[in-house]
């Protein structure tokens, strides 16, 4: 019997049987000696397409796999695919205002949280002045010399003196053991707040403004705060006396900077574009590395922020919010109080300033001890 042929690659359907026959004899009708050799030449055919098909889809879905491995490396980050291992759930948790936007983006206002809080001991112990010691959470060494120094003392002139260190979460290696030493350093000295912000020098504002908002919330009968650096030496006893004289609203004092010019060199760790300040001078601000302040102005400065366009630099951000208030800081009783240089130390020059940046821990540790060695400083 004759076979029905029709199209391999099309794959078409002879048409109906009575369409068919006449197609069939016109098509494979063949003389019986060239029928052998026909076979053995329609099967090599149906080979070589057999095999022409196959490589074809093969290709096809080699093709289809390499796309679709290239697209799903595009469209998930390597935080979402390998998680790191040391990151603390804590830090998992938090909010992604870490995502860059730019070195000069500062992601405030924002609602940012405490991991860590002493949500009462400021309202229960209602103290006179609160020292706010922002430091990185890796530097536990600064934090342990300013409690052995001028962090230690709590009575100061009859009043209460109260000191906090401000930190935000820990990045880079080893930071979910970073993490438990910073939470197992506050069971023992009960005197950390820690945010769920990513804690560098370009979120100074953040901290500084989280700051501002926890004195507003924990602190509501607390008479003075002072923002201060941990490399600086502090005479708190200079500082209360001070307060003892100054105006009780709406008061900000430290080394106030007038008529700073806004730097426009890339190469400056203070550099600021036109696009994101565009004025060629900052308004008068304190400098951040210690400023001290009335407590009814962390809410006032956290109301203008709503307002004011924020800037990484953070003492200039103060000052921003300040001028947004008609608010000027002002200059202390004497221009000898707040150092921006080291002093070079002498007990009778240390027990009339305020604050000083010093060369080392060992430079502030020492100087501490010594003025508060028993006898005349002078």
């Amino acid at each position: 019997m004759m076979g029905v042929c029709h199209n391999f690659w099309t794959q078409r359907p002879p048409p109906d049987a009575h369409d068919a026959q006449p197609l069939i004899s016109k098509q494979c009708s063949t003389d019986d000696g060239q029928k052998g050799a026909d076979k053995t030449q329609l099967k090599k055919r149906r080979w070589c397409r057999n095999s022409c098909l196959c490589l074809f889809l093969f290709l096809v879905v080699m093709m289809i796999v390499v796309i679709l491995e290239v697209d799903l490396k595009e469209r998930i980050s390597p935080s979402t695919t390998k998680p790191a291992a040391n990151m603390s759930v804590a830090i998992l948790a938090a909010p992604p205002p870490y995502v860059s936007r730019g070195p000069y983006h500062v992601q405030y206002p924002h609602e940012y949280s405490f991991i860590l809080d002493e949500p009462e001991k400021c309202r229960e112990q209602n103290p006179f002045l609160v020292l706010m010691v922002p430091v990185a959470p890796y530097n536990r060494e600064a934090r342990e010399a300013v409690r052995r120094t001028w962090g230690s003392e709590r009575q100061v002139l009859g009043r209460e003196v109260r000191l906090f260190f401000l930190l935000g979460l820990p990045s880079g290696e080893e930071t979910e053991q970073l993490q438990e030493k910073v939470l197992q350093e506050s069971k023992e000295h009960q005197d950390l707040l820690q945010s769920d912000f990513i804690d560098s020098y370009k979120n100074l504002t953040i901290k500084t403004m989280v700051m501002m908002e926890w004195l507003s919330s924990r602190c509501p009968n607390a008479s003075y705060a002072m923002k201060i650096d941990s490399d600086m030496f502090l005479n708190v006893n200079t500082l209360v006396n001070m307060l003892l004289h100054a105006p009780t609203q709406n008061y900000q004092t430290g080394l106030v900077a007038q008529w700073a010019a806004v730097l426009r060199d890339h190469n400056s760790k203070w550099y600021l574009p036109k696009e994101v300040f565009p004025e060629p001078v900052y308004p008068p601000y304190a400098l951040g590395l210690g400023y001290v302040f009335t407590l009814d102005l962390p809410r006032k400065l956290v109301e203008a922020s709503r307002h004011v366009k924020a800037v990484y630099i953070e003492d200039v951000y103060l000052g921003l919010c300040m001028r947004h208030l008609g608010i000027r800081p002002t200059d202390p009783p004497s221009g000898n109080l707040f150092q921006v240089f080291p002093v070079a130390y002498d007990r009778c020059t240390y027990s009339r300033l305020i604050a000083t940046t010093t060369h080392s821990i060992t430079h502030q540790v020492n100087a501490w001890t010594d003025l508060h060695k028993p006898g005349p400083p002078c």
